[in-house]
């Protein structure tokens, strides 16, 4: 055995440079916070979702990279779209910067709008509201049937204070590997110990960073 295994499904996560991306990652994978250094191409993961492997794909922010990113959105199943709440710019380089790079992913691709940074945010003044994060999400995700899902596929999030980074990513997997609540019990999803760093695996690509 090569030690290696195949994803069932591939996460890809898009967002202008420093909005906190490999963060959102390395919060919901080792469960901690640390400052991390820029992404440099690509790097990823494979987690253990019940009897399924996803793999977790980190893509650099730097517009010089988006020519990566485009390759690396290939055969994705979701996609995670990030955006700094304090940063307007930010949010509209969803639409305008990455819209076009997500073509890549498959047809059915779920895209998740999630906001970050939620800890720096002041409410009272926040340029970005819930709803138009929201708007943007379902307007992304026009090819889907959002009345399957639980909620709109919109998140705000923060990678310092743990808030709603888990849920980010069982959304996902839920709606793309349902399992059941026997299943989950079963194998334990939320055993952080389950995931697998895959990044020594040259098998994709030869410009990997680790994220933490």
């Amino acid at each position: 055995m090569s030690g290696k295994k195949k994803a069932d499904l591939k996460v890809i996560i898009l967002g202008d440079y420093d909005v906190g991306k490999t963060s959102l990652i390395c919060r919901y994978i080792d469960g901690k916070f640390q400052t991390q250094e820029p992404t440099v191409g690509a790097a990823f993961f494979l987690k253990q979702w019940g009897p399924y492997n996803v793999a977790v794909w980190d893509t650099a922010g730097d517009e010089r990279y988006s020519g990566l990113s485009h390759f690396y959105c290939r055969s994705a199943g979701a996609a995670i779209l990030a955006f700094d709440l304090n940063s307007p710019k930010t949010f509209e380089s969803l639409w305008a910067r990455f819209g076009s790079i997500l073509e890549a992913a498959n047809e059915d691709c779920l895209k998740v709008v999630v906001g970050t940074k939620l800890d720096l945010l002041n409410q009272s003044e926040r340029d970005i509201t819930a709803e138009e994060g929201k708007k943007l999400a379902r307007e992304l995700n026009e090819h889907l049937d959002l009345k399957k899902l639980p909620h709109e596929p919109y998140f705000e999030t923060s990678s310092l204070n743990n808030q709603n980074v888990k849920e980010v990513f069982e959304y996902i997997f839920q709606h793309c590997l349902p399992l059941s609540a026997d299943q989950q019990k079963r194998y334990n999803t939320t055993d952080r110990k389950s995931v697998i760093d895959l990044m020594e695996d040259s098998g994709e690509h030869s410009r990997k960073k680790k994220c933490c």
